[in-house]
């Protein structure tokens, strides 16, 4: 029996000390990062060698769906929304599939990224968009499998796929003109709301100018008034009631009292009674 548990020992041991080392992954990984207009694309895929085989219409046939790449499935995660050959698809994490044609590709993103290549099964409903490229034969080849950003402008780049003899480039399209209009309306508008919030609580807590806390305050609740934000109407009562305005802070905290009450936050409802009873209001 002793011999028998010190050769099950002796195995655990050496399959232990063996998976411990660390060889060469036969299609090392690669992470792409790459920034367009305002739009963050991260790819990351597994890079396979030709190794003397024959690619296109062989290892990867034709008119069939392919991992693109190598072990798990390539992923590419987009920022924003972008457009793909002018289809819409919105910000996320998609795995990307392609169909290798002779005279064109199928490209797909796939909502599902949880695959070890190839989906045990087809959903066509999980196609967040699907492009077509068409392929073209380079001079030279490229050995190892490569992915690239190129073309890069303020609002667009091509994808990249090169291998063999074979490159493919998909454009896409990220929303930057749209991006900075928003941001350049809201600069030339002044101020939003949580802006003049958070400089009159800065003033509040660091016991700056109070009048021009009070200033700020005001033109928040005076903007959110469609809208009343119960935690804006509580550090209004606070700030007129340190300016000496008991009555705009009793008047803020009934309205913040009703606000919270409205939205369940218990710890505000408490806050507010404290402070109409310590100002002498209920």
């Amino acid at each position: 029996m002793n011999k028998i548990i010190l050769s099950l020992f002796v195995a655990i041991f050496t399959f232990t000390v063996n998976a411990q080392i660390k060889t060469p992954a036969p299609s090392p990984s690669q992470k792409i990062e790459q920034k367009v207009g305002l739009t963050e694309v991260t790819l990351e895929y597994s890079r396979p060698g030709i190794k003397g085989r024959t690619i296109f219409g062989d290892l990867v046939p034709f008119n069939e769906v392919w991992r693109t790449g190598a072990n798990e499935n390539t992923k590419i995660t987009f920022s924003t929304d972008v457009t793909v050959n002018g289809k819409d698809l919105k910000k996320g994490t998609y795995a990307l599939y392609t169909k290798p044609g002779k005279d064109s590709w199928n490209v797909y993103f796939y909502a599902d990224t949880t695959n070890w290549g190839n989906p045990a099964k087809w959903d066509d409903a999980k196609v967040a968009a699907q492009a077509k490229a068409t392929p073209q034969t380079m001079p030279m080849k490229i050995e190892t499998f490569t992915m690239t950003f190129d073309n890069i402008t303020n609002s667009s780049a091509v994808l990249g796929i090169l291998w063999e003899n074979t490159y493919v480039g998909l454009k896409f399209e990220t929303p930057t003109e749209s991006l900075v209009s928003k941001q350049i309306t809201a600069v030339m508008n002044g101020p939003s709301a949580n802006d003049y919030y958070a400089s009159a609580s800065y003033y509040l807590e660091a016991d700056k100018d109070i009048k021009k806390a009070q200033t700020w305050i005001d033109k928040a609740i005076e903007m959110t008034a469609d809208a009343p934000k119960f935690y804006f109407l509580r550090k209004q009562a606070l700030i007129h009631a340190k300016a000496g305005d008991k009555k705009g802070a009793i008047k803020a905290a009934k309205e913040s009292l009703k606000y919270s009450e409205k939205a369940g936050n218990a710890g505000y409802v408490k806050m507010n009674k404290a402070s109409l009873i310590e100002w002498g209001a209920m």
